[in-house]
């Protein structure tokens, strides 16, 4: 589901890449409409630098994203798949693996990219 990022959701990515001066998107000229795809896709060097962004996020935060995610409002659509198992596995860590295991269903049954 596009949306427009509210502060919050501003705060939270800006927080997940620092280095994030405009909220457009340089390949399609169109606002961030979610969180974890310009982080993933923009910002992070690698997997593991995906990854260890990630792990700065407070718990509080990561349900914030968690509850996005769910909710429809936050796309994983326009991850990777070794990207998505990099965030699930921080979720079975952090959360526990009922969230995780629902991060995979979400991710499979939208494979739409907004």
């Amino acid at each position: 589901m596009a949306r427009k990022l509210d502060e919050k959701d501003i705060d939270l990515l800006k927080k997940l890449a620092p280095e994030c001066n405009d909220l457009e998107c340089s390949s399609s000229g169109v606002n961030f409409k979610s969180i974890l795809p310009p982080v993933a896709n923009h910002f992070s060097k690698d997997i593991s630098d995906f990854s260890h962004r990630l792990e700065s996020l407070s718990e509080k935060e990561l349900e914030y994203l968690l509850d996005l995610i769910k909710d429809g409002k936050e796309s994983l659509g326009c991850l990777r798949p070794d990207y998505v198992m990099a965030f699930q596995e921080i979720v079975a860590s952090r959360a526990g693996e009922e969230h995780a295991g629902e991060i995979i269903k979400i991710y499979t049954a939208n494979d739409v990219c907004e």
